[in-house]
Order: structure tokens, then C-alpha cells, then sequence
């Protein structure tokens, strides 16, 4: 045992007691001198000195990223009666200006952007009128006291304008934090989340609680520990990587380690659930200088579709979800923990669905039409393939088929009850429900569907190619009506494969939840007659808004399948086989020593 303070300046020893000796275990920097008791455990020592050793020196402790939806009844500064307003952002010394919108005085800006949070809390908006021959002129001045707001929680905010009118609506999120501190409960060390949190969960969304809070559906946990194999953005052959997580509305992000393609994050974020068929986010981006990134790899994850308290490994994705991304294998390490309450799942299942505010409008791309069109093409033969079936059996091709035809129909003709939709939609639930679990057949989830990198950066080529061509004035016209059908296309295909995978039991939570509505259904159709169903539909239908003046007008039907997902959604969240890990080159020479030993 060395005496500290026997020790150099330049360097000090970590004196490390256990529970029969001591020992100095590693040299580390200067700055750990400052600490006030020089014994610590061999964990904190440990991760202290990585820490300092992987984090970019600097005086910000967070990140704050804001989502600029829109502005409403801002002030007319123009004699038309309009205004041209942008927004410019300070927050300490970094700022941010935002596009200006012309002629608005409700403009819509989504426009996302990070400022770094150094010691000053208070985020500062001014917006402005853009003038082309003057001086731009003040509309309005809004503060927002980030002390007062949660970190790793997006915050819905309605700034009002100071000195001027109107407001601001944005999505504000303070995540990224760097602290190793107590306070800083994102980092794996200091998370609390006991045996006695995860029962405290499980009683808050189990089944006698379930009508306390219908809007509050679970929560989600995940747990980031590291990644590899990851792909060298930057000359010196590493890269900046920091990991993303969105769900639905939520964004929040891990901090950034310098220097490195095997990150070590360990981190923990608590998620809310809204809507359990919602899709977990998963991206991760090397860091570059002014606030810009560079795609290392993605990941999308169907929440009914994890696995509770398995830590694993999981391949990460190229941008389009169907290839591997670029890199040495590169694997992101995940743990996610769930917890929902079924009830109130299916009260959400059947009420519209929260509109995503970060959606945007996407441009026409040719590969995306081609796409689309495929898809309806493949639904619209399942209709002429059946069509030629029931022709088939119209004109006797095959005598027994068509005896058997004729007295299935003649038989369901006469005896005809409205019930037996449902039922006969039942069966159809129990001929995929038998396959599947005997057959145990999953015909999206194929590895032949992966594209290679060549052919991904042709298709990019061509996208970029596309995007070029639209900016021409002659051509605008055409793209927005393009666009529109190539939306209209994926719309019409998403619904048709919705109805598919509803039968198909890709989500097994809601194909158990059509199968006991349609049981449901049949009984009622059974006992009570058709005509006084419909009379009760069409009286709640006309009363609703009577009794519930801000109720939104919906079809539970097209709110079921809005939730399933479409083929292009399940491509998007299988997994990928991890790929082994190449062999060091003191492995392969000892190897080689062994089998010259052998001979």
C-alpha cells in the first residue's frame, strides 16, 4: 500500500479497499486528485476514468432537442395583411434560425434542430418578419425555463409571444446528459429501478386497475448497453456514435462517446405507452461538427413483438430496414422490459389513433411508386385468382369440385343467417391459427429479402436523381399528382394487408382481440335481429356528438386496422442473423500451431 500522498504530482493512485487487503490497482489522471476521499470502489474508480477517457471534453451537460411545429395567429406586419415569419433560437451561446414562411400568419415550419444546454437554463425565441428591402421586423419574444421542465420526457408546449401575438407550438425534449452524478438517473450505476419498481409497474397496469386511467396503456423501459462492428465515419477511422430512441411522439437519446466503434452507453430510459401497437425507433449516428450527423444504423421494434428481460444483441439495419448497415457486423446490445394492461390496450385499439406530429409529407421517389404498386398488384390477384376459382367451378373444369361447389352454395343460400359471417370469418381465424402452429410457416421473415450495398447506393443515386428533377417549376404539377397516387396506392395496400395479417395472426394480441369481438358479434346476431342492430348502431352514431360535444367521429373498424401492420412493417422489424465475429490473428496462429502439431 503506497502512502497518496507520497505520489506525483503528474499522476495519483486509486487506493482501493476490500475486505481483507488493499491494493493499488491503476494509475490514472491528475484531475482524480480533486476527490475528497481518495477510497472508492473498483467499479466507480473504473468507470470514472472511461468516462473521462471517452467523453469529449466540454462544459455541456445535455442536449435539447426542439421539434418547431407551428405558429398561430402571429401578427400582420405587411400591408397585405401577412406577415413572412422565421424563429431564431438562443439558448447560452448556441443559436438557431429556422426557413422563413411566406405570406402566414399561421405558419407551419416542422423543423427539427439540437442546441447543446451549457449553465444557462432559459431558452430564448424571438421571431421575426423577413423584409426584402428593410430591416426585418420584431413579431414577438417567448421564454421557456428549462429548470422547470423533466429531462428525457418531450414536452408539448404552447409558447406565448411576448410584445407581439399568437403562440408557438413545439416539442421540446433536454436529453443527452452527460453527468455521472446521483442525480443523473439515465446511466445504468445510478438507476433505482428495484425488484420493488418493476412489482410497483406491474400492479399500476394489471387487471384491477384497469379502469383508473384509460388513456395511460403501459410503460416501457429500455436498456442501451453498448454496440459494435460499427462503420468509420470519419478519417481517422473511427466515428462519434450516439444512439436515438423514438416512440410515437417521444424522442429521447443517449450521449455521444468520442473516438470509437465499440460504444459503451449504458444507459436506461422509461418510456410511456399510449398506444401498445406502437413501433420503438432505434437509430444510431456518428456526431459531426455544427449539430449535423451521419446514418450508422437503425432498428425498428413492434412493441407487442419484444421480448420482457432478455438482454441481447440485435443487427442493425440500413436506412430502408432491408439490408445490413455498413460496418464490421454492427450489433447494438438491448434490453427492454414491458408492461401494459390488456383493457385499456383495447379501448385504445378501437378510438382513433394519436396523429404522429413528426410525420412528413414524402416526395414523389420512383422507387417507392414502383413499390406500392407491386403491393396492389399482388392484392389484386389474390381477387382474380379467385374469380377464376369460382369461374372454374361455374363451367364444370372439375366435375367433383364443382358438385361440391354447388352444394355448399345451394346449402349456405338456404340456410342463411346474418351470424354465420362472423363464423365463417372464424374459420378463416382457425385455418391460419392450425398452420401456423403446425406448420409454423412466417412468409415474410426470409434473409433472401436483404439488399446488397451496391444496389441500395444505386437506388440512392436514383432517388437523388428524382429529388433533383422535382425542384424544376414544369414538372411540380405532375410530382403533387403522382405523389398523391403513390399515397393513395400505399393507403389502399396497407388496409388489404392489414386485413391479411389480421387473419394471419402476425399480431397475436389483436387477431385474439377480432376473434372475441366477432364471437361477440355472432351471439348478438344470433339472439337479437338484424334490423334492431342496426337501429342501435345508427341511434349511437347520431348521439354521439349530442352527449359528447368534442368526441371525434370515428370507424371502429378502420381504427382496428389502422393498427395491424402492413407487410412493409413486418419487413421492417424482423431481425437479422448476427454474423460471427472474425477471428483475432493470435487465434488463427495458435490454430495453426495446433494443427502443425497434429501432422
Amino acid at each position: 500500500v503506497l502512502d497518496l500522498e507520497q505520489v506525483s504530482t503528474l499522476s495519483t493512485y486509486i487506493h482501493l479497499q476490500s475486505g481483507y487487503s488493499s491494493y493499488v490497482v491503476t494509475r490514472l489522471p491528475l484531475y482524480l486528485q480533486t476527490m475528497e476521499t481518495p477510497v472508492v470502489s473498483i467499479l466507480d474508480a473504473w468507470e470514472l476514468y472511461v468516462y473521462h477517457r471517452k467523453l469529449k471534453p466540454g462544459t455541456w451537460t445535455a442536449i435539447v432537442n426542439i421539434f418547431l411545429v407551428e405558429g398561430r395567429g402571429l401578427l400582420a406586419m405587411d400591408i397585405e395583411g401577412t406577415s413572412d415569419p422565421y424563429c431564431k433560437f438562443r439558448l447560452g451561446s448556441d443559436r438557431y434560425k429556422t426557413k422563413t414562411v411566406y405570406e402566414s400568419l399561421n405558419p407551419v415550419w416542422n423543423e427539427e434542430f439540437d442546441l447543446y444546454l451549457y449553465d444557462d437554463l432559459e431558452l430564448e425565441i424571438t421571431v421575426w418578419d423577413k423584409d426584402q428591402r428593410s430591416k426585418d421586423d420584431f413579431m414577438g419574444r417567448g421564454v421557456v425555463d428549462l429548470s422547470k421542465l423533466d429531462q428525457e420526457i418531450s414536452h408539448h408546449l404552447h409558447v406565448p409571444l411576448e410584445e407581439g401575438a399568437g403562440n408557438l407550438y413545439l416539442i421540446l425534449t433536454i436529453s443527452g446528459t452527460t453527468g455521472l452524478g446521483p442525480e443523473n438517473t439515465t446511466f445504468l450505476t445510478n438507476w433505482t429501478g428495484s425488484d420493488e419498481t418493476v412489482n410497483n409497474h406491474r400492479d399500476k397496469y394489471s387487471w384491477k386497475n384497469s379502469l383508473r386511467d384509460l388513456s395511460d396503456v403501459g410503460v416501457l423501459i429500455v436498456k442501451v448497453f453498448r454496440a459494435k462492428g460499427l462503420y468509420a465515419a470519419d478519417l481517422g477511422g473511427s466515428s462519434d456514435p450516439y444512439c436515438v430512441l423514438e416512440l410515437d411522439n417521444t424522442r429521447v437519446m443517449t450521449h455521444t462517446e468520442y473516438k470509437t466503434l465499440e460504444p459503451s452507453w449504458q444507459k436506461i430510459f422509461v418510456l410511456t405507452v399510449k398506444d401498445v401497437h406502437s413501433v420503438l425507433d432505434i437509430t444510431v449516428y456518428d456526431e459531426d461538427k455544427n449539430h449535423k450527423s451521419e446514418f450508422l444504423g437503425r432498428l425498428v421494434f413492434p412493441l407487442l413483438k419484444m421480448k420482457n428481460e432478455e438482454k441481447r444483441w440485435f443487427a442493425l439495419k440500413d436506412k430502408k430496414l432491408r439490408g445490413r448497415a455498413k460496418g464490421a457486423g454492427p450489433q447494438i446490445q438491448l434490453e427492454f422490459i414491458l408492461h401494459w394492461n390488456m383493457l385499456r390496450a383495447t379501448y385504445t385499439t378501437l378510438n382513433p389513433k394519436e396523429a404522429l406530429v413528426k410525420k412528413l409529407t414524402e416526395k414523389f421517389k420512383r422507387q417507392v411508386f414502383i413499390n406500392n404498386v407491386m403491393r396492389i398488384k399482388a392484392v389484386i390477384l389474390d381477387i382474380v385468382n379467385f374469380g377464376v376459382f369460382v369461374q372454374s367451378c361455374l363451367e364444370w373444369e372439375y366435375t367433383s369440385r364443382s358438385i361440391i361447389a354447388f352444394v355448399v352454395f345451394m346449402t349456405m343460400t338456404y340456410y342463411f343467417e346474418p351470424f354465420m359471417v362472423p363464423v365463417g370469418l372464424l374459420l378463416i381465424f382457425l385455418k391460419h391459427y392450425i398452420v401456423i402452429s403446425f406448420l409454423e410457416t412466417r412468409p415474410l421473415e426470409r434473409e433472401d429479402l436483404c439488399l446488397s450495398e451496391d444496389d441500395d447506393e444505386l437506388e440512392d443515386k436514383d432517388e437523388e436523381k428524382e429529388e433533383k428533377k422535382s425542384l424544376k417549376e414544369k414538372l411540380q404539377a405532375i410530382q403533387d399528382v403522382t405523389a398523391m397516387v403513390q399515397n393513395a396506392l400505399g393507403y389502399a395496400a396497407s388496409l388489404a394487408e392489414g386485413v391479411k395479417n389480421t387473419f394471419n395472426f402476425s399480431v397475436p394480441f389483436l387477431s385474439w382481440l377480432a376473434i372475441i369481438i366477432l364471437s361477440i358479434i355472432s351471439v348478438f346476431l344470433y339472439f337479437i335481429p338484424l334490423r334492431v342492430i342496426i337501429m342501435l348502431w345508427g341511434v349511437n352514431k347520431f348521439s354521439k356528438k349530442l352527449i359528447r360535444p368534442d368526441t371525434v367521429t370515428n370507424n371502429e373498424l378502420m381504427d382496428f386496422l389502422s393498427r395491424v401492420p402492413n407487410d412493409e412493417m413486418i419487413l421492417d422489424a424482423r431481425e437479422l442473423r448476427l454474423q460471427p465475429e472474425p477471428e483475432s490473428s493470435t487465434s488463427k496462429k495458435s490454430n495453426v500451431k495446433k494443427k502443425a502439431k497434429q501432422s
